[in-house]
């Protein structure tokens, strides 16, 4: 997916302006941000369901959304609501599903549904919440996809079966070498599956990069006799907070190991450097894109 220059409004409350994103050939790409954010609506875009307003958006090799027909054909889609008509059973479900895709892989569609324990007799109306995530799951997987689109595919699903969709996508991924993009709040989860992440907030893409960097360059330092004025820094600061005495707290980006030697020439001394966890960083990126106005970090 390669979204360049990108701006929809909806109504007058929110707006997606100037979005640029790439989520590369084969990677996991975990779209984080919170509720609100723009997450849903850039898939929507991405897939043809709304018009933008201004910009380019090619999936697949595919202009969006004049070619959106072709492209779909090769996605797998689970949106963030169940979007079955609820009279039909499983098995009609399957059958109706599989009628729009000329790659439909029947005995792929069989296995999983064994393996989802979900009945052909089953009502989509009477599923439950985790067995109509299953379903959805399935459905998805069985166009034999070249890029999934998961919209908070786990959201309210119990640990058990989160544990179950998971699996089936990752055997999935790791056998085909297909493109996933994810988005969900459950920023734990991300950090189990996703090898890339961005982060929207307010219609904007405020992060975006590989998963390793955005892990290990977001560090909290805890720093004593701090400068006032911290010039010509070799890391980004991100944040800076008052701690205990004398210390502050500082929460920096781009951070290496051979960066602890700037503080020598300085009167500051740094006492500990903590690594955050993915929330932590998240949370973080989103707090120093607000402070800095929106603009992208």
């Amino acid at each position: 997916i390669s979204i360049d220059a990108l701006s929809y409004r909806a109504g007058r409350h929110f707006a997606i302006r100037d979005l640029r994103m790439r989520v590369p050939n084969g990677s996991v790409y975990g779209f984080l941000g919170p509720n609100g954010s723009g997450k849903t609506t850039t898939i929507r875009l991405s897939l043809g369901m709304l018009p933008p307003a201004d910009g380019t958006i090619t999936v697949l090799g595919h202009d969006i959304p004049r070619g959106a027909h072709h492209a779909l054909a090769r996605i797998g889609y689970v949106p963030e609501r169940l979007h079955l008509y609820p009279m039909l059973t499983v098995a009609e479900a399957m059958c109706y599903h599989a009628s729009f895709y000329a790659r439909w892989d029947a005995a792929e569609a069989e296995r999983l549904r064994r393996a989802f324990d979900l009945r052909d007799e089953q009502r989509v109306g009477r599923l439950s919440k985790g067995e109509a995530g299953k379903l959805m799951m399935l459905l998805a997987l069985a166009v034999r996809p070249e890029l999934l689109v998961l919209d908070e595919p786990t959201d309210g699903l119990d640990p058990v079966v989160r544990r179950d969709v998971l699996a089936a996508l990752l055997e999935y991924v790791s056998t085909h070498g297909a493109t996933v993009l994810i988005s969900s709040h459950l920023v734990h989860e991300q950090e189990r599956v996703c090898d890339w992440i961005g982060v929207m907030d307010g219609g904007r893409l405020v992060a975006e990069m590989p998963m390793h960097a955005f892990r290990s360059g977001i560090k909290r330092l805890r720093i004593a006799g701090a400068p006032v004025q911290a010039a010509q820094t070799p890391f980004g600061i991100l944040a800076r907070r008052a701690g205990a005495g004398r210390e502050e707290e500082w929460v920096v980006r781009d951070w290496r190991d051979d960066m602890t030697s700037w503080f020598a020439s300085t009167d500051a001394s740094l006492r500990e450097i903590v690594d955050l966890d993915l929330e932590e960083t998240f949370v973080e990126t989103l707090r120093a894109a607000r402070d800095a106005g929106g603009r992208a970090a």
